[in-house]
């Protein structure tokens, strides 16, 4: 995970259209079923993508900014990462209205997986050179255009290829990636890679290593299929098509709208873990001799491991059972809960039940959520543009969070406000996915 998107008041619900059927019941025929070797390859392609994307956020980014601009670090991250949030908002649906449109003997997403990684790597290596905030903001900047490329290409391939009764499991190991890339990243470029040039280096090889098994094994239709045989609009078209009614498309408007809350609350809450360590609950000082760095690692860990288990177990139960919404209300919930705790009573004990918190909730959402979004997309032909729409409801928090979580840290009531509005905009999200009719 990215303008809002409403949904109807309540007591509305006897004017609004009936149900669409799901996408997935009219998208061309795929295999009954996908094998390990396919499930494996995009696991391990999502991992090396989120890796490169969230672990500069974490720690390298904010290492540099501590050294380049250190009286001004949050403001400066917060600029950072939010032009590069900007970029993401653009460029993950136009990449994925073009890979529909793309015809190639590669096929339609290949190529966009491809280059975004190559993209992505080249911004990775420009960071490592960089000492200027300037030259933080375009480096970050190339790193999103090109992650964000090969993700709205990742992403379209799973409604294609995975069927219903798959995929909230296939999910669950995509989703299970994202915390697991922040621990292997993490990891990577504290205990391993030394230096943060090298931690950027050391990510760029992860990053291309990881797609060449899922970029070899990936077989699509042939090109000429039904949405690149349909005319080419013209450009006044082609973006109109990015806007996707809500009148007509209720449950589509819905669950982007909970994406974004859950998502902001996200953003928001994890932006300034690391100097929430070291500046608050003064961790370098509970423990002599060790470094806020290790503290977070720990955390990450806790809350990768939290993750794993709830997106496993979240997925084959949604599977098994067909519900989506319930799971996806009580983990907003649950997230909602970590974040009160942190708000209330910050220190490093309540820090370790909320990264259980965050983790068992959040691994429920990214399985059961993307699944729920499988089944409400409104054109078959469409896949690489609508997901893109809702990666917009991923990006934006990442434009929108920064700058809130800079004021409330910086001026309006500090890290106790911060998760409380966590909180809030989990819980919000929580709620509004029950108003979802077309699924179960």
């Amino acid at each position: 995970m990215n303008g809002p998107v409403t949904g109807r008041s309540p007591g509305s619900t006897d004017h609004r259209p009936a149900p669409l059927r799901p996408a997935r019941a009219t998208a061309p025929a795929g295999p009954d079923r996908v094998g390990g070797g396919f499930v494996g390859g995009i696991a391990l392609a999502s991992l090396g993508l989120w890796a490169a994307l969230y672990t500069p956020v974490q720690v390298l980014l904010a290492r540099q900014l501590e050294v380049v601009a250190p009286a001004h670090k949050e403001a400066a991250l917060g600029l950072v990462t939010g032009v590069g949030a900007l970029v993401a908002l653009v460029v993950g649906p136009l990449a994925g209205a073009l890979s529909d449109r793309t015809a190639s003997r590669f096929g339609r997403r290949r190529p966009w997986l491809a280059l975004g990684a190559l993209g992505g790597a080249g911004g990775l290596a420009l960071l490592s050179v960089q000492h200027t905030v300037a030259g933080l903001v375009a480096g970050w900047a190339l790193v999103q255009l090109g992650i964000g490329s090969a993700l709205a290409a990742l992403v379209a391939v799973v409604p294609a290829r995975v069927p219903a009764a798959q995929c909230g499991l296939v999910s669950a190991w995509v989703g299970a990636t994202q915390p697991l890339a922040v621990l292997v990243g993490t990891a990577l470029v504290t205990g391993v890679a030394a230096g943060t040039g090298a931690g950027y280096l050391a990510l760029c090889a992860v990053l291309l290593l990881a797609q060449l098994p899922f970029l070899r094994a990936l077989r699509e239709a042939p090109a000429g299929g039904g949405a690149v045989r349909r005319a080419r609009p013209g450009p006044a078209a082609f973006l109109r098509a990015f806007w996707v009614s809500p009148r007509r498309h209720p449950d589509f408007a819905l669950a982007w709208l909970t994406r974004l809350l859950i998502q902001l609350g996200n953003a928001t809450g994890t932006l300034y873990l690391l100097y929430f360590l070291r500046d608050r609950i003064h961790y370098e000082t509970l423990f002599p001799g060790r470094r806020a760095e290790q503290g977070l690692l720990v955390l990450v860990g806790l809350y990768s491991a939290a993750i794993v288990l709830a997106a496993f177990v979240g997925g084959m139960v949604s599977d098994r059972t067909g519900r989506r919404r319930a799971p996806v209300t009580a983990a907003g919930a649950v997230i909602a809960a970590g974040a009160l705790l942190l708000a209330v009573r910050p220190s490093w004990p309540t820090s370790i039940a909320a990264a259980a918190l965050f983790g068992l909730g959040y691994g429920v959402y990214v399985s059961v959520d993307q699944a729920l979004i499988t089944e409400v997309l409104p054109d078959p032909d469409s896949h690489g543009k609508d997901l893109g729409v809702i990666g917009i409801a991923n990006a934006l928090p990442h434009v929108l969070g920064p700058v809130i979580a800079a004021v409330l840290v910086t001026r309006l009531g500090g890290y106790p406000a911060l998760f409380a509005v966590t909180a809030g905009l989990s819980l919000l999200g929580a709620v509004l996915v029950r108003r979802i009719r077309g699924v179960r």
